[in-house]
């Protein structure tokens, strides 16, 4: 599958989204005395007649004898050249749209030369650094979304290797669908390609966690659970007993800062990691893996942040089983990849 998606990402044409269709810079003339909007479209400039007959301070007919000129003798060619354009414009005070002919740069320094204009040539000097700029920036942006692109990619595939490479593991045996809904929700929250392609992409904002969980608030809520669940004789005395002062630096680390910024800025880094640490540093003697899942639950909830909006739960409980099974057997390297899966199924 993954092999399938590098194909189809890198088969993907890279468009310049700085110059889009439709943009208009404004030009104006180093007196101040002439102003004009100018269409920005493939690569090029586009002026209609009247347009550069106010440029080039000319009547209207001697530049349409100038550029009849520039195709009869053949120095540039129309079909290139030209562009046709719907406009809106008032004529005896009502409001006609007409079809109107623009032509690119390259005519209208022809016609520049041709009437000797020294605004044109002020104009031709100012087009070419606008488009080098517009190039510029465009090739910068595409590449930056390119490379995101393909950093997203290699994350989605280190995702899918491990969670298949786990699913052999017999504690995960019978969470195959399980395991399946967490790469397609995953495979969802990442599935920017075609949005890139199509110039829709957006940036995910994290959300600011309102709720501070704290040490005494997780102490509280073990202590419910064990409750219930001995009264269920579903565990043991050993449930929910801390290992040293383990726990206290798990909680501890969710808002722990550096040069007086929190290493974890979001609510989904937050609650990412309070699932992680608490399964993977074994601070209770007995029911890590259902205590980390259910203070999960607690802080995305008081958060209100455990839903989506159609008020299903962003991660099910079936998924956030197989998910916990799925962090239990993890390496310490795979640790970045299970965050990151985290943190984009609760964006999604």
């Amino acid at each position: 599958m993954s092999c399938r998606l590098c194909r189809f990402y890198m088969a993907k044409k890279i468009t310049n989204n700085a110059i889009g269709k439709g943009e208009v810079a404004l030009y104006k003339s180093k007196d101040g005395k002439f102003r004009l909007d100018v269409k920005l479209d493939k690569e090029t400039v586009w002026l209609s007649q009247l347009q550069m007959a106010g440029l080039f301070d000319k009547s209207l007919p001697t530049i349409n004898e100038h550029i009849k000129n520039v195709y009869k003798e053949k120095e540039l060619s129309r079909g290139s050249t030209i562009r046709k354009s719907r406009i809106v414009q008032f004529e005896g005070g009502r409001q006609v749209e007409r079809l109107v002919e623009f032509y690119n740069l390259d005519v209208i320094i022809s016609v520049g030369y041709r009437v000797k204009s020294n605004r044109g040539t002020q104009f031709r000097i100012w087009a070419t650094k606008v488009l080098k700029e517009h190039l510029i920036t465009g090739y910068t942006i595409n590449q930056k979304r390119l490379l995101e692109q393909k950093d997203k990619l290699l994350e989605l595939q280190r995702a899918i290797k491990i969670i298949q490479e786990k699913s052999q593991d017999v504690l995960l045996e019978g969470q195959t669908q399980e395991l399946l809904s967490i790469i397609a929700d995953y495979s969802n929250s990442l599935s920017l390609l075609n949005q890139y392609d199509e110039g829709k992409l957006a940036l995910i904002k994290s959300k600011k966690a309102k709720f501070v969980l704290t040490y005494s608030d997780c102490q509280r809520v073990v202590a419910e659970i064990k409750r219930k669940i001995l009264a269920r004789k579903e565990a043991g005395e050993l449930f929910g007993v801390e290992a040293s002062q383990k726990f206290q630096a798990v909680v501890g680390a969710l808002y722990q800062t550096f040069g007086g910024k929190e290493l974890y800025s979001s609510l989904e880094e937050k609650a990412a990691n309070l699932l992680y640490l608490t399964i993977k540093d074994h601070p209770f003697v007995d029911g890590n893996k259902r205590i980390a899942s259910i203070l999960f639950i607690y802080f995305l909830e008081c958060n209100d942040f455990l839903r989506k909006a159609n008020s299903e739960k962003k991660i099910n409980d079936n998924a956030l089983t197989a998910l916990a099974l799925l962090i239990a057997i993890s390496e310490a390297k795979e640790k970045e990849t299970i965050i990151k899966i985290i943190t984009n199924l609760l964006k999604s």
